[in-house]
């Protein structure tokens, strides 16, 4: 047989991407019962969570006033043509931001608009920005069928999306951040001033400094959650890189999403992110979150761990670069029991310009749904001592995937069955796949890759006998 036939033989033995891992209508995701590294629904499976996400993917955001219209359609499209299953939905809270001489960061677009705001601008008087002020009392419904007709889309696309409520970088950050925020009092008619201490920064915007603020919040997300709940695919996100002394606000908003949805027809997943800056990990894993984003402290961008599910862990390179992040990555994360995500920069209007090398990593993680779907999440745990790579996930005796950021010889410990295994490779970072001859089971196996560099190896018992005693066990 050529090897391109050994290609296409493998390639039928594992759907397209595109095809797989897509969210369905089951259900609401909440934490697996017995393997909480991960979420499922109505359907008992463990499902991995992966995919890009843009800045502009649910507000608008350019140079003009009114920013062009995000395409979302073709922004679906895109991302199931890579097989994700995930994006992160994003919000901004001031109507503008400007990068313009801003060097610490890694986007240098210079002024943008932002469209649409949660909250009606009636006026009668002029916010700094020469339009009418906002009426925090008055939301605009715009706002939320933008929300709902994107949600909509994605859950008919088979994808989950979740939704930010607040946007902490952009203020802490920003150029004019403050002067651009609904809760400057020059811009609003409702006598609402969320910079308390007059800095001129606002970033007690995102704490529990004014009752005024809080009540304003925890209304608007109210009117989120009762006006998204009958989706299945939605997650929230508290907001995104606020800084440390948000803590309490953000447990606070967690635990108010929670209680306004306890009585509502479905409860859906609630994310606390990175804390930018100096923000630890420890305080999104003390959070009564039901899923994090952490920063890089304790290896979560460079050799992962396993948390051994003290929470669902959307690792995302937002947090861990800014822009940045390679297969490598992707594939070390996965093994490891987490879920990878990407922000992306897409088509470069927003977050600079478009990097080649972001392909790798896009189709690593449709990949890595793809092998999770022939695994049982449920059951398959990190057993990195099972490879010499330090790098498997895995049933043991059922199936293994493996990682070897190296390449070279992968010892895998097949003792706890007789197999026999089929034996797959996978290049990393794109779509070529090889089989191999199968292999017996019961002992310590040695493996090379048909390709030179890193790889993936899949294991999959054949005989059906270890398939057999599980479902006896359970």
């Amino acid at each position: 047989m050529r090897s391109n036939d050994l290609i296409c033989v493998c390639l039928s033995l594992i759907p397209l991407a595109g095809t797989t891992g897509l969210a369905q209508s089951n259900g609401p995701l909440r934490v697996h019962t017995n393997n909480p590294r991960y979420f499922t629904d109505n359907s008992g499976r463990a499902i991995l969570l992966a995919g890009s996400h843009t800045w502009a993917n649910l507000v608008d955001m350019g140079p003009t006033d009114p920013p062009a219209l995000f395409d979302f359609d073709a922004y679906l499209a895109w991302l199931k043509s890579y097989g994700h299953n995930f994006t992160r939905g994003w919000t901004w809270e001031p109507t503008r931001w400007d990068t313009t001489g801003m060097k610490a960061i890694q986007w240098r677009n210079g002024n943008h608009h932002v469209t649409p705001h949660p909250w009606r601008r009636t006026g009668p008087a002029l916010a700094l920005d020469g339009k009418p002020r906002f009426d925090l009392k008055k939301f605009n419904p715009d706002y939320l069928e933008r929300l709902r007709a994107r949600v909509a889309k994605a859950q008919d696309a088979g994808v989950f999306i979740s939704i930010m409520f607040f946007e902490g970088y952009g203020v802490q950050f920003q150029r004019d951040a403050l002067a651009n925020h609904p809760f400057n009092s020059a811009n609003n008619i409702n006598g609402i001033d969320g910079d308390k201490n007059g800095d001129g920064k606002g970033i007690e915007i995102h704490q529990l400094a004014s009752k005024s603020v809080t009540r304003l919040q925890e209304a608007y997300v109210r009117w989120i959650v009762e006006g998204m709940n009958r989706f299945d695919n939605v997650l929230y996100e508290i907001s995104n890189e606020t800084h440390p002394g948000s803590t309490k606000w953000q447990y606070h908003m967690i635990r108010f999403v929670k209680r306004c949805e306890k009585y509502l027809p479905k409860q859906h997943p609630v994310g606390m992110t990175y804390q930018n800056r100096r923000g630890t990990n420890e305080s999104l894993f003390a959070s009564p979150a039901d899923w994090i984003s952490p920063n890089r402290e304790g290896g979560f961008r460079d050799d992962p761990p396993d948390m051994q599910g003290r929470k669902v862990i959307l690792s995302d390179t937002d947090h861990l670069w800014g822009i940045g992040g390679d297969a490598t990555w992707v594939w070390k994360t996965v093994t490891r029991g987490l879920n990878p995500i990407f922000m992306d920069t897409y088509d470069g209007r927003v977050l600079g310009k478009v990097r080649g090398e972001d392909d790798a990593p896009r189709w690593a993680m449709g990949q890595a749904i793809a092998y999770s779907q022939r695994l049982d999440l449920a059951r398959a745990t990190p057993k990195n001592k099972l490879s010499s790579t330090g790098y498997c996930l895995a049933e043991p005796g059922v199936a293994y995937l493996v990682f070897a950021p190296e390449g070279g010889d992968i010892e895998v410990d097949l003792s706890a069955a007789k197999g026999p295994f089929c034996v797959e490779w996978q290049d990393p970072t794109f779509a070529q796949r090889t089989k191999s001859p199968s292999i017996a089971g019961g002992a310590k196996r040695t493996f090379r890759a048909p390709f030179a560099g890193p790889a993936v190896l899949f294991l999959g018992d054949t005989s059906g006998s270890a398939k057999s005693g599980r479902e006896e066990e359970s």
